[in-house]
């Protein structure tokens, strides 16, 4: 199932293919031109029959004798099946646009990233394929303004990937003063990809930095963002007075057959905000005996 993460890393990494040329070459000293953009070439990898091998993304620096072939794949989890399809991208690739090709994994957690650095043996003496990995190993934790704006695709993924760190605020508050001395339309673009990737207190923080009128570029992208917030305001609204209602339901239905209900017990139902759970409680609570047979 595609992700917002998933979406959001992609999207930085085909953003601005210069820029993620600066970033290669900083991480893995690729032999990649330098301030030449790529070709954002087809990531559909398929033989004419029968196996479909689609990457997630796909870039082309250079020219002619030149090129280099980028596969960029996102890898959020461990999945077998790609230790078999990964060589068959560098193949077709390297077959199709008649280029060097390396394939470049995004992991946004360690475990995954360190199953992912794994080699894979192809089974021809001497082809062993190791794949080059981006994750919270090795994208530096970013906090310099400078450094950020000097690969801003680098720190883009690098607060993607330490989202949990203990300096997360530092982190964002960088990118987004970092992204104020880009062009605005590309920096509102990282700025919504960053957003959209991340979750939980991280996320509220970067929707928090892009609504402030700090940041030159916000422009629409905060006000679409207070958009959603009011829609998601409301949203929350509708559920939390639905739960509340079904709460008095399941307590009016006790009552009315006069089966006791501890304070303890009563607590529980009026917090439970899960509606699922609420009406399973109503169903039992005309046929129950007891207050536990409730919860059971």
């Amino acid at each position: 199932m595609v992700t917002p993460l998933h979406e959001g890393l992609i999207s930085i990494t085909t953003l601005d293919t210069t820029r993620t040329g600066h970033m290669l070459r900083s991480l893995f000293d690729l032999p990649l031109p330098r301030d030449s953009e790529a070709r954002l070439v087809s990531p559909d990898l398929s033989e004419c029959v029968p196996a479909s091998f689609h990457a997630d993304a796909a870039l082309l620096y250079g020219e002619k004798e030149e090129n280099l072939g980028v596969i960029a794949e996102v890898q959020l989890k461990r999945d077998p099946i790609k230790r078999w399809t990964w060589p068959v991208y560098l193949a077709t690739m390297r077959a199709r646009d008649r280029c060097k090709a390396t394939l470049v994994v995004i992991c946004p957690d360690h475990s995954t990233a360190r199953w992912a650095a794994e080699p894979i043996d192809t089974g021809h003496p001497g082809y062993v394929l190791h794949p080059l990995v981006i994750g919270p190993h090795n994208t530096p934790v970013i906090t310099d303004v400078a450094e950020a704006v000097g690969d801003i695709g680098l720190a883009a993924i690098s607060a993607i990937t330490h989202s949990d760190h203990p300096e997360i605020h530092a982190i964002l508050a960088t990118l987004a003063e970092a992204l104020d001395n880009i062009d605005s339309k590309l920096a509102r673009r990282y700025a919504e990809y960053v957003t959209v990737a991340l979750t939980g207190s991280a996320q509220k923080e970067m929707e928090r930095l892009m609504a402030t009128e700090t940041y030159l570029y916000q422009g629409e992208y905060a006000q679409s963002l207070l958009t959603k917030g009011q829609e998601r305001g409301k949203a929350e609204g509708k559920a939390e007075g639905k739960a509340e209602g079904e709460a008095r339901a399941v307590l009016l239905y006790l009552k009315a057959r006069a089966i006791p209900v501890p304070d303890e017990a009563r607590e529980r139902i009026s917090a439970c905000t899960d509606i699922p759970t609420l009406e399973t409680w109503i169903e039992r609570a005309v046929v129950i005996d007891t207050i536990d047979e409730l919860f059971a």
